[in-house]
């Protein structure tokens, strides 16, 4: 029962992250210039999956806090400078992990396919493949071609990931500033905790959630 639901949540996650295509994404987008790419993805995050339980709902936090903040860009793998305190060192940030294996993967198709695969598809499809690992095949299809973003800031990283200790109505405006709506805000939350207890408030939510209609979406960063 429990592996039924986090998967169905897992579906409903990338169901809103999706579609934050920028009118670029698509199937196969590395077909001809990597076509192991997908594969090499796939094989590393189960061989690490296998070992800990714990990767899909850490892959999906990560998906989840690097696409609130610039758009599903990858910007919370850039590294902090003396100049600059990058989103991956913001307070939200500290306790992700994974960042290993993210790091395997990119050696393994730099090795392969130099300069070709974006960290953000990475990152997406790792996500998706932690999740899918159970159930021995990919269980649903992840359009590719996203740009990985050269910007990263811990503090607009503060300002755009919902706190864990934030009310209902803090919540729904954080979302509101991302055109997302409550039923969004139910599914995302709902995933990045990946079915673990949900308070009166996500409660609520749901409640809400089965009275208004889904319009608000995530507009993909893709920087040229």
């Amino acid at each position: 029962m429990e592996c039924n639901f986090n998967f169905l949540i897992a579906i409903l996650f990338f169901g809103v992250l999706g579609v934050c295509n920028g009118g670029a994404l698509r199937k196969n987008f590395y077909k001809s210039s990597c076509p192991q790419a997908e594969q090499i993805v796939q094989n590393i995050t189960w061989k690490h999956v296998a070992s800990n339980s714990t990767l899909p709902a850490k892959f999906l936090r990560m998906h989840f806090h690097d696409c609130f903040v610039r758009g599903c860009d990858a910007s919370i793998l850039i590294n902090s400078t003396p100049n600059n305190t990058a989103e991956k060192d913001a307070v939200p940030n500290l306790s992700l992990a994974g960042f290993d294996v993210i790091d395997e993967i990119k050696t393994q198709l730099e090795n392969t396919c130099p300069g070709v695969v974006s960290c953000a598809d990475i990152i997406t499809l790792a996500a998706r493949d932690s999740v899918s690992f159970q159930f021995n095949k990919s269980m649903w299809e992840v359009l590719t071609g996203r740009r990985d973003g050269n910007i990263s800031r811990a503090s607009e990283a503060l300002a755009n990931i919902p706190s864990p200790f934030s009310n209902f109505t803090t919540l729904t405006q954080a979302f509101a500033n991302k055109t997302l709506n409550v039923h969004d805000l139910v599914v995302l939350s709902v995933a990045k905790e990946l079915g673990q207890a949900i308070d009166r408030d996500w409660q609520r939510a749901v409640q809400l959630a089965n009275k208004q209609p889904r319009t608000g979406l995530f507009s993909e960063t893709r920087p040229g």
